[in-house]
């Protein structure tokens, strides 16, 4: 099975520049998005039935912000928008898909880049998700996490470690975050096959950045403990351009 996570940044700028074409060669099982920006209706979603996929879409309140979405070709057994938490739901974080082995969540982290008001947002999500996840973990045993978490974790997730020690989404907060999360019993799919350094998932759109691989790697499928012998690769999607972002990949050993 190939599981697939990508903040497409505005599906609908995403579609216009070639996403359907390449989600029909790429052909994942599961894909989930973050920053869809658009409601339902606001999309044909007819482009995605038609390739066999089920639509699971939670959008923002606000219109043009946010939203998670999931698409399936396996029909799941259950799901579940958001977190039970209107200042999350509101704006669209996370939704969950329930099948017979495992369950998956596409989740959307807050950015604290704009400022103290948004950074405190991000540290109290943080603190109520990893709550969320281990009271889920205990009903959920096999849980992937994916999505964009806007955290770098270790010096090298991120191009310029040093440069950056004092930028939301490398510091020393929130990579202590990711230390108890991962240690809490969940896997960084990624690293477990590619420990080499300079692969990122993410990057600014300013002075050639992506061209010059100086690159965030935000985008994670974590994977908990009990189903970890199930994953068989991962991979980042580089190549691929519809967004600031790229795909992330992981490959499942499940019937």
């Amino acid at each position: 099975m190939k599981i697939v996570s990508y903040n497409v940044n505005g599906i609908r700028a995403a579609i216009n520049k070639g996403f359907v074409d390449w989600l029909t060669q790429e052909n994942p099982d599961i894909i989930g998005l973050q920053e869809v920006k658009a409601m339902e209706n606001q999309i044909d979603t007819s482009i995605f039935t038609d390739l066999g996929y089920h639509v699971y879409w939670y959008p923002a309140v606000k219109k043009g912000y946010s939203g998670v979405a999931i698409l399936s070709k396996v029909k799941p057994n259950h799901v579940v928008y958001g977190m039970d938490m209107p200042a999350y739901d509101d704006e669209g974080r996370m939704i969950r898909v329930d099948f017979d082995q495992f369950s998956f969540i596409s989740s959307y982290f807050p950015s604290g880049t704009t400022g103290d008001i948004r950074q405190d947002f991000k540290y109290q999500f943080l603190d109520d998700i990893y709550g969320f996840t281990q009271d889920l973990s205990q009903k959920i045993p096999n849980l992937i996490l994916s999505g964009d978490y806007n955290i770098c974790h270790k010096p090298i997730d991120i191009h310029n470690p040093v440069s950056n020690k004092n930028s939301s989404g490398f510091l020393p907060e929130e990579r202590t975050w990711m230390d108890k999360f991962t240690d809490s019993g969940f896997v960084d799919s990624f690293r477990k096959f590619n420990p080499e350094p300079h692969q990122y998932t993410w990057w600014s759109y300013r002075a050639g950045a992506r061209a010059k691989n100086l690159g965030w790697r935000i985008d994670y499928h974590m994977v908990s403990a009990p189903f970890e012998s199930k994953m068989k690769n991962a991979k980042i999607l580089a190549d691929v351009h519809h967004s600031d972002h790229c795909p992330i990949v992981l490959q499942l050993d499940v019937k």
